[in-house]
């Protein structure tokens, strides 16, 4: 069974983008994958952590995406919150701006997710 996280709210701090949690158990002992992939069905985009016995889907759903936008700018760090637990996710940035780069046109992602991808990162 695979494990969900997702984000109630973010903040920036010193050039860093924080994606706050309530579910601490979740990030407990989990360590970054360094990739990420779309959800499109439910319009996310999916970071994979991990602990011991499986992966952990850390959920960015499209209420956070300005904030991943100005991260993109930044080139910002992002680092996922609980109460109790950091975690890095390293690789966050290159392995966006390459899911964005493939998404863009891209109609085997649905349309509906291309527009909105397109609408918040790819708007000059």
């Amino acid at each position: 069974m695979r494990k969900i996280v997702q984000f109630n709210h973010t903040t920036y701090e010193k050039g860093t983008l924080y994606l706050h949690t309530d579910q601490s158990e979740l990030l407990e002992g989990t360590t970054a994958a360094g990739q990420i992939i779309a959800d499109s069905d439910r319009y996310a985009f999916v970071y994979l952590a991990e602990n011991e016995e499986e992966y952990v889907y850390l959920y960015l759903e499209e209420s956070i995406w300005p904030e991943l936008r100005k991260a993109l700018h930044d080139k910002a760090e992002v680092v996922a919150k609980s109460e109790k637990d950091t975690l890095e996710l390293t690789q966050f940035i290159e392995e966006l701006e390459y899911l964005i780069d493939n998404i863009e046109g891209n109609g085997n992602y649905g349309d509906e997710m291309v527009n909105k991808v397109e609408n918040v990162f790819l708007e000059k």
